[in-house]
């Protein structure tokens, strides 16, 4: 089934700075939305010459995740353009497998100019998903059940736990994400998302070489207090696995949700990155 490219607008496409022609594509994590880049959205398009976010949940995922935003980039006349990735979570791994493809030049992939990623599940060794996470991947016959009875107040309680005690969203802040995963009933198709583990599972050889194997500039931005890839162990095998690639290890309360517990030092920690090469 071929994607409806007139309803895949992305969720925000901002022109930016002024002289720059570098282009950065924002790739969200689980269960939330591009609402994750909210804190951090100005900071960028001061940099670059365009900022871009999409919104993965609610489309039904006939398609693949990387194929959805091979195809965006077509449809937004980049696929000669070298594009920055900068993913969370969730988008780290569909951004292992755009790397995986620009690597093997595979058709359609598209040019990537570097990969930024941040508390994502990359390394099966040390990733850790929350109990939630394991009854809706199953598959049974209890997801449908429990993802009708998910509400805000579900919602809300587990993402704060993958928060920092110090850091979490104002109720205000939960209502706008709940909103968002809700947008196009996406909040019914978690289930269908969360194969993203078992995928993880079965690609990880390929995915991890991706990343050890690549000559893009390669960046980490980690919040160490995550509980689903904990410091220490996550750290030392990615630094272990991938010594050529940068990391910025940001204060020892933050959380799995590094852009926006801490935005100033995220955005900070990214544009030194970027600067560097």
């Amino acid at each position: 089934m071929g994607i409806p490219w007139e309803k895949l607008i992305p969720s925000a496409d901002s022109g930016g700075a002024v002289g720059s022609s570098d282009v950065v594509i924002l790739l969200h994590g689980f269960p939330t939305s591009s609402y994750d880049w909210s804190k951090i959205w100005e900071g960028l398009t001061q940099r670059f010459h365009r900022v871009i976010a999409l919104d993965f949940l609610g489309f039904g995922f006939s398609d693949k995740p990387a194929n959805v935003v091979e195809g965006l980039a077509r449809h937004l006349g980049l696929q000669r353009h070298r594009i920055n990735l900068l993913a969370h979570d969730y988008g780290d791994t569909v951004a292992q497998e755009l790397l995986h493809r620009y690597e093997h030049n595979k058709t359609g992939s598209i040019l990537i100019n570097s990969l930024c990623l941040s508390n994502g599940g990359i390394f099966q060794e040390t990733y850790h998903p929350r109990f939630i996470q394991k009854l809706l991947q199953d598959g049974g016959l209890l997801s449908p059940l429990l993802l009708r009875l998910m509400n805000f107040f579900f919602f809300s309680r587990g993402l704060g736990a993958v928060f920092g005690p110090h850091t979490q969203p104002s109720q205000a802040e939960f209502w706008d994400m709940w909103t968002a995963v809700r947008n196009n009933d996406g909040n019914l198709v978690m289930d269908s998302v969360l194969q993203y583990i078992n995928e993880r599972k079965q690609h990880s050889d390929r995915w991890v070489r991706a990343l050890v194997s690549t000559s893009v500039p390669l960046h980490l931005i980690y919040g160490p207090l995550d509980p689903v890839n904990p410091h220490p162990e996550f750290l030392q095998l990615y630094r272990k696995l991938l010594p050529m690639s940068t990391v910025s290890v940001l204060d020892d309360h933050i959380s799995h949700y590094p852009q926006l517990e801490d935005p100033t030092g995220f955005l900070n920690s990214y544009l030194n990155f970027i600067n560097s090469f």
